[in-house]
């Protein structure tokens, strides 16, 4: 493919200077993303609610939009998916991304405009090869084809022109015609919706290929992984595709999964990336390999504002621009899109490590979280503490959920926890002491609930079998595509729902 590798390059040299230029002027590029959005939408139904036509800056904005989680806007996208034009984005929406729900809808429906697609969920991808082969200019990864485990999508019933799906099978809808070129399986079974139906035609057409990079959520990709290799009987998918370099994923933390990727594909020259894409927008990019965090892209279409997280449900929080972050702090991010989305609560919170250029980590979510007993245990600090169990204990996890046990008459709170072992700690009552105590160290709050077992009695946690979180996924019609085991919970709906399916 040289012809089209003297392209990729020539993209990459003009995109890298673009990426450059938002690492050195950070608020510059965003306060002109604002400016565009709010032009582009100031004819539209919400944008002559808010009066647009009159904002120009980000304060007014601020004074004049109020921050809006799903349940707000679920008005909006109601009218939107019948059909309705102009009502949050001037463009055509027909397509919406099916996420998890909240407390009071069972799904969310979040629309994808063009502009999105193109300038956002696109770009993403791109820019993900251009920093790939910026870091690494002696790449094969376009030698051969990118492996990606995608969902399905499916006619909404609201009106026959407009469709839902997650947001991987509305991409791959969406890819140009020469994307196949370079990607596996066909689109057309990258869309079946049966997630074993999908695995075995998968299976079929990618073994017929030169697979140099795979893409996709660790969980699934894992599932994925072990179904080629017990089809084909080789021991390793180096076995399968010699020339696999690259794993670029997203949606759970990688943590848990890096040690059985290593052994699965079992090379030193094997590179993994992190990337932060959602059903809302594509959001940032690993551009360092040897740092666990991400470069926020800054010129996506998406003005980003952050809400310190122990002001998220004050009456006034404060919604801070990229110039005014601190690091090292838990943020709620705000997010106005070029799909409509204005001032926005996408649940998610992460953590800056540095500024100019503006990197992230995922921290959590503000809705997945223990705080049972004011102990505000968030995701980061669940996956903190698993890794050190299982470095102290040699254990290896496939998946995990947790939740409280609320306080009976005579009894203390705690909280439970259901992990699927890929490889069981030789003592599961030394990893639980380490889970507990790495908790303690790493979340002062968890600790004074611990303090002499006065609140919270040491964590209870039972190993369950290979296959229970699939099975379980399964029977409630989450199988495959960007479908995610639930971490942590407030509530013991998911946590009595498995180990009633397992008793």
């Amino acid at each position: 493919m040289p012809i089209f590798v003297s392209l990729v390059n020539w993209f990459n040299i003009k995109r890298l200077h673009q990426i450059d230029l938002f690492r050195k002027f950070p608020l510059q590029v965003q306060e002109e993303t604002l400016t565009k959005l709010i032009a582009k939408a100031k004819n539209t139904q919400f944008g002559k609610q808010y009066s647009f036509d009159s904002i120009d800056s980000i304060e007014k904005f601020q004074q004049r939009v109020p921050i809006m989680d799903y349940e707000a806007f679920k008005p909006y996208i109601d009218r939107l998916r019948e059909g309705e034009a102009n009502v949050l984005w001037p463009t055509e929406v027909k397509w919406f991304a099916k996420s998890s729900g909240t407390t009071s809808n069972k799904s969310k429906f979040i629309p994808v405009s063009f502009e999105a697609l193109e300038d956002c969920h696109f770009r993403g991808g791109k820019d993900i090869l251009a920093l790939y082969t910026d870091l690494y200019p002696d790449t094969n990864v376009f030698s051969g084809k990118g492996l990606t485990l995608g969902g399905s999508h499916q006619i909404d019933n609201f009106n026959n022109q407009s469709y839902y799906g997650d947001l991987s099978a509305i991409l791959i809808e969406n890819l140009p015609w020469w994307a196949d070129i370079i990607r596996t399986p066909s689109q057309k079974v990258a869309l079946i919706p049966e997630w074993e139906v999908k695995l075995e035609q998968l299976t079929h057409e990618a073994l017929k290929e030169n697979v140099t990079n795979i893409a996709g959520v660790p969980s699934w990709n894992l599932v994925m992984i072990r179904h080629i290799l017990d089809y084909t009987g080789k021991n390793n998918l180096l076995e399968v595709w010699p020339n696999l370099e690259l794993f670029t994923h997203g949606g759970v933390n990688f943590t848990p999964y890096r040690e059985q990727f290593k052994k699965l594909i079992p090379s030193p020259d094997m590179r993994y990336l992190e990337t932060y894409n959602a059903s809302e927008g594509f959001f940032a990019i690993q551009d360092n390999p040897q740092s666990d965090d991400m470069l926020l892209m800054l010129d996506y279409g998406i003005f980003y504002e952050f809400i310190p997280l122990d002001e998220l449900d004050s009456p006034n929080p404060s919604a801070l621009t990229i110039s005014d972050i601190k690091l090292n702090k838990n943020y709620a991010i705000v997010i106005t899109t070029n799909s409509g989305l204005w001032r926005y609560l996408i649940g998610d919170t992460v953590t800056f490590t540095s500024t100019f250029p503006h990197k992230i980590k995922i921290s959590g979510r503000t809705k997945h979280f223990i705080n049972a007993f004011g102990e505000e245990v968030i995701i980061d600090n669940a996956e903190e503490a698993l890794r050190v169990a299982c470095k102290k204990t040699g254990a290896q996890i496939n998946e995990y959920t947790a939740a409280p046990i609320y306080m009976g008459d005579n009894a203390k709170g705690a909280h439970e926890w259901l992990i699927e072992f890929e490889v069981e700690p030789n003592d599961l009552s030394f990893f639980t002491a380490t889970l507990d105590n790495a908790l303690c160290a790493n979340n002062s709050d968890y600790e004074a609930k611990r303090y002499k077992g006065i609140t919270l009695s040491e964590p209870i946690v039972h190993a369950v079998k290979s296959g229970t979180f699939f099975n379980w996924m399964r029977k409630r019609g989450k199988v495959g595509g960007q479908n995610k085991v639930p971490r942590l919970s407030n509530t013991r709906e998911y946590v009595d729902s498995i180990l009633e399916m397992i008793n």
